[in-house]
């Protein structure tokens, strides 16, 4: 017996050392590119949007790169293997949100505005208000979506340094472990964006979009030639290993959960489904880090190239989902991957394990194959958070700094600096968040996001690029009334309080039985908009018209 101990903790430590000198390469590498991009850095064109140098496919590898997160590969693996076919509606919705963005932002937005979004509303309205409104908005975003990938990377930690409680690593529990990853991840996350800006960040996602698909395809192929490429085989033995049987493959384990006796908690089970696919489905839109994507492309022929790039690779590796979580849960088994993280997060880290020792030789298979599959996850995060930190960096630099404080004297250099310096603070505040969400699925904090991000920033861009009578009292109006209502929804829902798996599960103080705000907080947005255009006499049409010819034209461009 004892042996066979001493052989396991050496392939522990084996793998241990792997996995860090695997994420340590990486970084080094990303290091490096984002040093280069720094001497490439001399304008805030080229900090904010690369120098507009980028190639649709590039650029679509950039999207995917940003829009395949840590909720993607981590958190609906977990959730399919877990919950099944509901776990699934998150893939579908992830993709056909892509439509919207593709038919009624990307080229408009690429045409109208410079860097952020608020170049776009602030085009035709009172640009102090409405630049400070949409900073705010697309901070709020930021740090939400940001504090999904932070709790991924946690739970990622603890499974590579083989961590459970109980266990300790270097002096530290599981939790302080976590804790310690999300500091570091924060830590990168500020240095990317400080040092190389939108180019840097840029090469940073497509090297990370690449290693992410070539990681995901080579653990497909191997679950498919696991089952002999028989998919029903495949969902048979998830089902069955789920501990759930038949109903793992049907709808209703997770959403629209038909409840005996109590036809409340039915109704609002099958609203939240609605809630999560309207806010899944309408959120890309609205994401101020893939909406700063449009602006790096020379044209808006181009942008609309790149979403469709970013369509068939982020299709792909959503279809790639269904293997993953489906394998999981068949080869790992529902009670192994609850065991090691609540959420199911670590679902992919398991089956790559589970499928080196199967096929590459045993332990030592499993761990190379682990470590590998961790340091495509590490990378995942580590690109998206840089992107994300962007994102709202660049808005209070130049939407609040610039336009409002400085009203629109400060110089380019002036700008820049002040972005670097709300990276790092922007940086700190998700750091801090993270810690006490960590018992949260990453792909269902993600959904949060999207509906804030449908909530307040979807209806102000549609009103300001459709509708001739929308103006500055109604882009406030719809940003604040959405942003405040989603927030506020969020915070007395059973997310934040009042469940086992709430950010504070001692406590309870919730009164909204929704778990995502969307299906209330959207509609809300475009109300509050109407409400507040009509309630206002400020109209101008011939800047509307001079805005019209620009989204559909391309003339006057940057």
């Amino acid at each position: 017996m004892a042996p066979q101990l001493f052989a396991a903790e050496a392939n522990a430590s084996g793998s241990r050392s792997l996995t860090i000198t695997l994420f340590l390469v990486f970084v080094v590498i990303t290091l490096g590119i984002t040093i280069w991009a720094s001497r490439q850095t001399k304008t805030a064109t080229d900090f904010y949007a690369g120098g507009r140098q980028f190639s649709g496919f590039q650029n679509g590898m950039a999207i995917g790169g940003d829009y395949m997160s840590a909720a993607s590969f981590l958190g609906i693996a977990g959730l399919i293997a877990l919950y099944g076919y509901d776990g699934f509606l998150y893939s579908i919705g992830f993709l056909v949100a892509w439509l919207v963005a593709l038919l009624l932002v990307a080229e408009f937005l690429r045409n109208s505005g410079r860097f952020t979004m608020a170049d776009v509303l602030a085009f035709r309205m009172r640009q102090r208000p409405v630049r400070t409104a949409a900073s705010v908005s697309t901070i709020v975003v930021s740090i939400f979506y940001l504090i999904a990938q932070m709790v991924g990377a946690g739970a990622l930690v603890s499974l590579l340094l083989g961590i459970k409680p109980g266990a300790t690593f270097l002096g530290m529990d599981a939790n302080t472990a976590k804790i310690a990853t999300i500091i570091l991840v924060g830590a990168l996350m500020i240095v990317y964006v400080t040092v190389g800006g939108m180019k840097g960040t840029t090469y940073v996602q497509i090297v990370k979009a690449f290693m992410l698909m070539s990681g995901a395809l080579i653990m497909v192929l191997l679950v498919l030639a696991h089952y002999k490429f028989n998919l029903s085989a495949l969902l048979g033995d998830a089902a069955a290993r789920s501990g759930k049987g038949s109903a793992f493959l049907e709808p209703g384990l997770r959403y629209g959960v038909e409840t005996a006796g109590d036809a409340a908690k039915t109704f609002y089970s099958k609203m939240d489904l609605l809630s999560l696919g309207l806010a899944l489905v309408l959120g890309t839109a609205g994401l101020p880090h893939i909406l700063t994507r449009f602006y790096t492309v020379p044209t808006s022929r181009i942008a609309r190239k790149s979403v469709l790039w970013a369509i068939g690779i982020i299709g792909t590796f959503y279809l790639f989902t269904l293997a993953l979580g489906f394998g999981a849960a068949a080869l790992v088994g529902g009670t192994e991957i609850t065991a090691q993280d609540k959420a199911g997060n670590t679902a992919a880290p398991q089956l790559a394990q589970r499928l080196g020792i199967d096929y590459l030789g045993g332990e030592t298979g499993g761990a190379i194959m682990l470590a590998v599959i961790a340091a495509v996850a590490f990378a995942t995060i580590l690109a998206v958070v840089a992107g994300l930190t962007l994102a709202s960096s660049s808005s209070l630099a130049h939407d609040f700094y610039a336009s409002v404080i400085k009203r629109g004297n400060a110089s380019e250099r002036d700008e820049v600096r002040v972005a670097r310096y709300s990276a790092l603070l922007i940086g700190a505040v998700a750091i801090a968040l993270s810690i006490f969400a960590q018992s949260l699925n990453v792909a269902f904090l993600v959904a949060l996001a999207f509906a804030v991000a449908a909530s307040a920033n979807l209806p102000a861009i549609l009103y300001s690029l459709f509708w001739r009578r929308f103006n500055t009292s109604g882009a406030l109006w719809s940003i604040y009334g959405g942003l405040i209502s989603a927030v506020v929804l969020v915070f007395f829902s059973p997310v934040v309080s009042g469940s086992a798996t709430a950010m504070f599960p001692d406590q309870d103080w919730h009164f909204f039985p929704l778990s995502n705000p969307g299906i209330i907080s959207i509609p809300l947005g475009f109300f509050f908009g109407w409400l507040g255009t009509v309630l206002s006499k400020e109209t101008d049409p011939e800047k509307y018209a001079e805005l019209e010819v620009r989204a559909l034209t391309g003339h006057g461009a940057h």
